[in-house]
């Protein structure tokens, strides 16, 4: 495989997409909220509880998906306010600019608007901003579950392809369907027949989305390998049987093999509960490069760099893919590193094309961004600059 041309030439094909302007009304903390910026780089800085993370958050949702929080969408309303919330962002991107909305109303649900006309989902704005974050919760990654690190893998090929979050969602369905017409003992075999048909072919299609986001991922990253780096590089795999699979055979082979395999585990699977075999089995593996060591072994710091060090990554990767340099959204990662680290991290954002926002309770983790980056201080309700 031919990993992703990171030459000049190709960094001047990637477009950038800034965020100029953020309105808010009625989301979480913010009655009101209208922001204006400037700059590639954002610090957000304001005591816990400020409403730092909700910014973020109000921009993550411009991503498909529930947002970097993962909250039900009937959470982000504001306390005491009607009951529903609208945010607003608008863009430029090379001289041209558009407009990007997104809210819920009670009993309406989600909607969302691109230059004000409106749209079917979040979907719409993939071919205008790709968005990306790493957050406090994510930091227990290599030792949490694995459905943590599966969430974490699809984030991953949602950034390079657009259409795998509606594909990994109707696989979920249909494992739902499937479990229920096995709890409840359907005599009809045509019926399993259908289902297992679905899932064999999104099974297929989602299992084949993450290896191969997981394979250029690894070419990128093998590309660029320097064991002096403060953010180690890290060797990526899926362990499952479908990639495997996937490895080895063609996919409509493996699709036929899938389909058999759950025939034949119907028993199996009704006593257990679940589907046992598929890319709801997968686990994403992670080690250390230079020290050669699972992530999971690793210290607590170790780790934290590595995870870094991957999302600064996977950033390359999505503006290589995707032709847009992605905003890349950073909760509270400046305190969790020593001095060097942080300036590291800082000039390694700086040589990133797309637009970084930070958030940090301690403004003088970022005395050394004066002058290089716009700092807003938070209070409740407010983001003004310093």
């Amino acid at each position: 495989m031919t990993p992703p041309d990171s030459s000049s030439d190709s960094r001047a094909l990637v477009r950038i997409p800034l965020v100029a302007r953020l309105t808010l009304s009625d989301f979480r903390s913010y009655g009101a909220l209208d922001c204006r910026v400037r700059a590639k780089t954002i610090v957000l800085t304001g005591e816990n509880g400020a409403g730092k993370t909700n910014l973020l958050e109000a921009l993550s949702m411009f991503s498909p998906g529930r947002g970097l929080r993962r909250a039900e969408i009937g959470e982000c309303a504001r306390r005491g306010g009607a009951g529903g919330f609208a945010v607003s962002i608008e863009i430029e991107t090379d001289g041209a600019s558009a407009q990007l909305g997104h809210g819920y109303t009670p009993g309406e649900g989600r909607r969302f608007r691109l230059d004000r006309a409106p749209q079917a989902s979040a979907r719409a704005f993939a071919d205008r901003l790709r968005a990306l974050w790493l957050t406090p919760a994510m930091d227990g990654l290599f030792m949490g579950p694995a459905g943590e690190r599966r969430r974490f893998l699809d984030r991953l090929a949602l950034g390079v392809d657009a259409d795998h979050g509606a594909r990994a969602g109707r696989l979920e369905r249909a494992l739902r369907n499937r479990n229920r017409l096995l709890e409840e003992g359907v005599s009809d075999r045509r019926w399993l027949d259908a289902a297992e048909q679905e899932i064999a072919a999104l099974g297929v299609a989602v299992a084949a989305a993450r290896q191969e986001t997981v394979a250029r991922l690894g070419a990128l990253i093998a590309q660029g390998r320097d064991d002096a780096s403060a953010f180690p590089w890290a060797e990526i795999a899926i362990e499952g049987e479908l990639e495997r699979r996937l490895a080895e055979e063609s996919a409509l082979a493996v699709e036929e093999w899938y389909r058999a395999e759950l025939a034949a585990s119907r028993r199996r699977d009704a006593a257990a509960g679940r589907t046992l075999t598929g890319p709801q089995a997968s686990d994403l593996s992670v080690r250390h490069g230079p020290k050669d060591e699972a992530a999971r072994a690793c210290s607590t710091g170790e780790q934290k760099a590595l995870l870094m060090g991957l999302t600064l990554a996977h950033a390359r990767l999505v503006a290589a893919m995707s032709g847009i340099a992605p905003l890349l959204l950073l909760d509270e990662v400046a305190a969790h590193f020593d001095a060097r680290r942080r300036e590291a991290l800082f000039e390694e954002l700086e040589r990133l094309p797309g637009q970084v926002w930070m958030t940090g309770a301690e403004p003088a983790l970022f005395e050394t961004l004066r002058g290089r980056a716009e700092i807003l201080r938070v209070t409740p309700g407010r983001a003004e600059p310093m």
